[in-house]
C-alpha cells in the first residue's frame, strides 16, 4: 500500500512539468489492462468501480490473483452446493454425534437449527485457513510451474494456454455470480432452485 501510495504521489507531483508524459502513461496502462486475458465479450473491459484508474502492473497483478482466488472457491461452493442438495455428504461425523448427513444444505448449514457445530466449524476454518497460508507462502511457485509443465506436455502453445486462462476466469466469474444468487434466493423463500421451480421441477430444500 505504502508503495502504492508512493507512486500516485510522485504522478501528481510531476504532473505540472510533464502533463503530457503523465497522460500518456496512464491511456498506455488502460490500453494494456483492456488486452489482458478477461477483457472480452460481452463486456470487454469493465471497471465500473474505477479500481485500475491510476493503477500500475503490480496492482493488476495483486487484483487479477484475488479475482482468480475468489473465482475458483466459488466453482467449489457450487459444486459443493448441488452436490449436498442431491443428497450426497460425507460418511461419518463432523462433531461428537453429529453425522455429515444431519447438516442443512447452503447458508443453514452455517448458520441454522441444523447447522455445523462450532467445533466442526473451527475445524473447518482452520484446515481452510492452513491450505491457504500453505499454497500462497509455500507451493504457489511449485504448483504454477507444474501446470505450466503439464500444459506444455499436452502440446498447448501460448495462444491455448490463454484460453484456457480466459475460460476459467469466466467460469469463476459466473460461479460468484451464481453462489450470491443460492443464497440470495435461500434467504428470501428458502427456494435457492427458483429456476427448477419456474421450470416445473421444485428441488426440495431443507425439509425436515
Amino acid at each position: 500500500m505504502f508503495r502504492f501510495i508512493a507512486i500516485l504521489a510522485s504522478i501528481v507531483g510531476t504532473a505540472a512539468f510533464a502533463p503530457s508524459a503523465s497522460a500518456a502513461r496512464g491511456t498506455s496502462m488502460k490500453m494494456c489492462f483492456s488486452e489482458a486475458i478477461g477483457a472480452q465479450a460481452p463486456l470487454g473491459f469493465w471497471d465500473p468501480l474505477g479500481l485500475l484508474k491510476d493503477a500500475d502492473e503490480e496492482r493488476f497483478d495483486r487484483l487479477r490473483t484475488v479475482e482468480n482466488k475468489h473465482g475458483r472457491i466459488s466453482m467449489l461452493a457450487v459444486l459443493g452446493h448441488l452436490t449436498t442438495t442431491a443428497g450426497v455428504h460425507w460418511p461419518g461425523e463432523i462433531a461428537f454425534g453429529v453425522p455429515f448427513a444431519s447438516i442443512d444444505n447452503g447458508l443453514a448449514g452455517l448458520f441454522g437449527e441444523h447447522a455445523v457445530p462450532q467445533q466442526g466449524l473451527t475445524q473447518l476454518i482452520i484446515f481452510i485457513g492452513a491450505v491457504d497460508l500453505g499454497f500462497t507462502n509455500y507451493a504457489k511457485p511449485d504448483v504454477e510451474a507444474a501446470c505450466i509443465e503439464k500444459m506444455e506436455e499436452f502440446g498447448w502453445d501460448e495462444e491455448k494456454q490463454a484460453t484456457k486462462a480466459a475460460i476459467e476466469i469466466n467460469n469463476g466469474r459466473a460461479a460468484q455470480m451464481g453462489i450470491l444468487a443460492l443464497m440470495v434466493h435461500e434467504k428470501l423463500d428458502n427456494n435457492p432452485y427458483i429456476i427448477n421451480s419456474l421450470l416445473g421441477a421444485p428441488v426440495p430444500f431443507n425439509i425436515h
